[in-house]
């Protein structure tokens, strides 16, 4: 076999194995799992659950918030005794992997699989033992959701601050959808007892605005899939081999040539 045959057949050999990696970056592609594009819920069927590894955050006012009441009047902020415990410091709690928080004053309760609400509720039962009618707010710190508008480089993790954040709010949130971004193609992977469901939205067009207002949940992945750049990445991995076997095409044929 001459040089040039054994170079030829080098470089359709590199071409091949390149071609293995172009858009090599593109995550979550479609195999034999379930894609739903109909009856996609809009909001949450049940309240969030405090879940382990959750942060949150509590404040406990006496008589019922009465302090909250006074202080927001212009009342004396020592309104027959309201006081909110902490003071103004704010701390943060862990749920832990046994779904337990260690709490002042109260020492380990079970948080795990509670709504917000529920919490409230054991916790001012519990404080109510040594506070009048305590009153309690709860707020879950790191709640959040991860999106990817179009291009690997841009991900970002959005906090959610509030209990509504819409879709369209979290793709905002998030920078928008980049110029490689598929707006007909935008995946939502959502937990469940189940495992993740994929649940696949076209915002292309106003049809496709009604899932627009689609509320978020904590830990849910936004996928924007990417356009794929066949071509420009192929010649971009391509780009070097040729110019290496080039190269080396032209030192055999000047070695030939004084030969």
């Amino acid at each position: 076999m001459s040089i040039i045959k054994l170079l030829l057949l080098t470089f359709s050999i590199a071409i091949l194995a390149t071609s293995c990696s172009v858009n090599s970056h593109v995550m979550f592609k479609e195999g034999e799992a379930e894609i739903i594009t109909d009856n996609i819920p809009l909001s949450p069927d049940d309240a969030y659950k405090l879940a382990p590894d959750d942060k949150f955050t509590f404040t406990l006012f006496v008589e019922n918030g009465k302090r909250i009441i006074d202080v927001g009047s212009g009342i004396g902020s020592e309104a027959n005794g309201s006081q909110r415990l902490g003071g103004t410091t704010t701390f943060q709690y862990l749920v832990r992997k046994d779904g337990q928080a260690e709490l002042p004053m109260l020492g380990l309760v079970d948080m795990a699989g509670l709504t917000v609400i529920q919490a409230q509720e054991k916790l001012a039962k519990l404080f109510s033992v040594n506070y009048i009618d305590p009153f309690i707010q709860i707020q879950v710190t790191n709640r959040r959701v991860i999106v990817f508008p179009g291009s690997g480089g841009d991900a970002k993790v959005i906090a959610l601050q509030n209990d509504n954040t819409t879709l369209m709010e979290a793709i905002a949130l998030a920078g928008g959808i980049t110029e490689r971004g598929k707006a007909s193609v935008i995946k939502v992977m959502r937990q469940s007892e189940e495992g993740r469901k994929v649940y696949q939205i076209d915002l292309s067009t106003l049809e496709g605005l009604k899932y627009a207002d689609m509320i978020v949940q904590s830990n849910d992945y936004i996928y924007i899939e990417p356009t794929k750049q066949l071509t420009r990445e192929f010649l971009q991995e391509v780009s070097p081999i040729v110019s290496l076997i080039s190269s080396a095409i032209l030192v055999i044929s000047v070695f030939t040539m004084f030969n």
